[in-house]
């Protein structure tokens, strides 16, 4: 279908075009992290669309760790929004202990060198189906990387995935730009204050 292909242009932006799926996985995604900083399930299923969006998007600009990211994403989606309705009440949110900290800035280094070795040769390794090398494959996983760890934090209501979301935005407004994806750069911005906003109103939240 059209709509799915990058060239298929909604509208332009500062002289650069803007497709369809970016515009509206740009939206789904803004209002998902919009719930996510008010401890709103609904965070949940509209995650999901952005998710779908993202994944077509990310492929057909070479940003394979952050397509990767967005399977990974559906799934604990699924997870968060069933441990969310299930197990907690909406208001109560935790800390993780200061030696899990330090376990996860060891795996988050480690994890994003290998995947970014990984993604830097994948194009050798699978060259039916990544026919182009990757952009910025070591940047990119460590979003990735970092993306999934926070990821997994905000499905367990933890509060550090705040701090988390805070770098992996400030990392893909530079990334985003660089790729041309201009609107979707210009998104982070606005959830890089969601971010620090959510994690004003935890912290309020674990405090009360």
């Amino acid at each position: 279908m059209e709509f799915f292909k990058i060239s298929y242009t909604a509208f332009t932006f500062e002289g650069h075009s803007v497709s369809y799926i970016e515009l509206v996985g740009t939206v789904f995604g803004f209002v998902s992290v919009h719930f996510a900083s008010r401890g709103n399930v609904l965070t949940w299923p509209t995650g999901i669309v952005n998710e779908i969006l993202l994944l077509i998007l990310f492929f057909q600009v070479q940003l394979y760790a952050d397509m990767f990211l967005q399977v990974y994403f559906l799934v604990i989606t699924v997870y968060g929004w069933y441990h969310w309705q299930t197990n907690m009440r909406n208001e109560v949110v935790f800390r993780i202990t200061n030696f899990k900290r330090m376990m996860l800035v060891g795996i988050i280094v480690f994890a994003s060198f290998a995947m970014g070795y990984s993604m830097l040769h994948i194009h050798q390794y699978l060259p039916d189906y990544f026919p182009l090398p990757a952009a910025y494959p070591f940047v990119d996983s460590v979003v990735m990387v970092c993306s999934v760890a926070a990821t997994y934090l905000l499905a367990r209501k933890n509060i550090e995935n705040w701090i988390i979301w805070i770098i992996v935005d400030v990392i893909s407004i530079v990334l985003f730009y660089r790729k041309g994806i201009y609107f979707l750069s210009l998104e982070y911005v606005f959830f890089l204050l969601l971010a620090s906003y959510g994690l004003y109103n935890w912290n309020r939240i674990h405090t009360s």
